[in-house]
C-alpha cells in the first residue's frame, strides 16, 4: 500500500475492507468516467469558444457565398447573441464570466489580430500578429493548449479593456478590498495571470490525500486536506462528504485540514 494516495476512490476500491467485488467493479467504472471527463473541465473555455467561433464563421462564409438567406443569418445571430451574452456584475443574472462569451471574444480577437493588429497588439502577440493567417494561430491554440494557458498566453489588453476587468486583493482580516491590479502594463499581466489561475482545475479542487490506513487495527481511514491559501472546507458538505467515504470504507474516516 502506497501513501500519500491522491486518488480517493481508487485507494477505496482496492482497499475497502467491507466492499464486495460487484461493489468495487462499480466504483472503478465510476473513478474511470470521472477520470475521462476530467479533462473537459481544463478545456470549457476552449471548447465553447471553438464551437461558437467557427458555427459563427460558417454562417457568415455561407450568407456570403449567398447559400443562406439575411433571415437564416439574422435568426442564427439571435441564438448567438443570447449564447455569448456576459450579464454586468450588477446584473442578477451575473454568476461570472461566461465560458461561451470569453472562448469567443478570445478566438475573434485572435483573428483580428492576424488580420488588423495594432501596435500595442504587435508588442504583446509579435508571433502572429499581421500575419494574415488567423486559422494558424487558432489551430496551434485549440492543438496545444488549455483554458488556463491559453487564457495565460494570449487574452489581450483590448479584451481585457472590454470585459472591464481588474483585479481585487483580499484579506479575511481586512475590512476592505484593494484594488491590485488596474489598466497598465504591469496590471494587465497580473489581470491575465490571476484569470488564468481561476480556471486551473488544480487550485480550484481541494487537494484531498489518503495519508494512513490502520487495516490491522480498528481500520480507521485518515484523510488529509492541504488547503490553499488557508481556505478550509466548507463545513457542512465536508461531514456529508465524510459520511459518504465512510459509508464506502466500512469504518471511521478522519479527515484533518493542514496549511500547504
Amino acid at each position: 500500500m502506497k501513501l500519500p494516495e491522491e486518488n480517493l476512490l481508487y485507494f477505496i476500491e482496492k482497499n475497502s475492507p467491507i466492499l464486495r467485488g460487484w461493489q468495487r467493479e462499480i466504483l472503478r467504472i465510476v473513478r474511470n468516467m470521472a477520470q475521462y471527463f476530467y479533462p473537459q473541465r481544463q478545456t470549457k473555455v476552449m471548447n465553447e469558444g471553438c464551437a461558437t467561433f467557427v458555427h459563427h464563421a460558417i454562417m457568415h462564409i455561407l450568407f456570403d457565398r449567398g447559400m443562406i438567406g439575411e433571415g437564416s443569418l439574422l435568426e442564427f445571430l439571435h441564438s448567438h447573441t443570447s449564447v455569448v451574452f456576459q450579464p454586468e456584475f450588477s446584473d442578477p443574472r451575473y454568476s461570472g464570466i461566461n465560458p461561451y462569451a470569453l472562448g469567443f471574444a478570445m478566438m475573434s480577437d485572435i483573428r483580428r489580430i492576424a488580420e488588423a493588429p495594432t501596435d500595442e497588439d504587435k508588442d504583446w502577440f509579435p508571433q502572429f500578429a499581421g500575419s494574415g493567417d488567423w486559422v494558424v494561430a487558432l489551430k496551434d491554440a485549440w492543438a496545444n493548449y488549455r483554458d488556463e494557458s491559453f487564457i495565460e498566453q494570449f487574452l489581450s489588453p483590448k479584451l481585457m479593456r472590454d470585459f472591464r476587468l481588474f483585479a481585487l486583493f483580499d484579506r479575511a482580516d481586512e475590512a476592505a478590498y484593494r484594488v491590485s491590479a488596474i489598466h497598465n502594463e504591469q496590471g494587465y499581466r497580473k489581470v491575465r495571470s490571476l484569470l488564468a489561475h481561476q480556471y486551473d482545475t488544480g487550485m480550484s479542487d481541494p487537494n484531498i490525500q489518503v495519508v494512513d490506513a490502520n487495516l490491522k487495527g480498528d481500520r480507521t481511514l485518515f484523510l488529509e486536506h492541504r488547503m490553499h491559501r488557508g481556505v478550509p472546507l466548507h463545513h457542512a458538505t465536508k461531514e456529508l462528504v465524510v459520511g459518504h467515504i465512510e459509508h464506502l470504507w466500512g469504518h471511521d474516516v478522519v479527515l484533518e485540514e493542514v496549511a500547504e
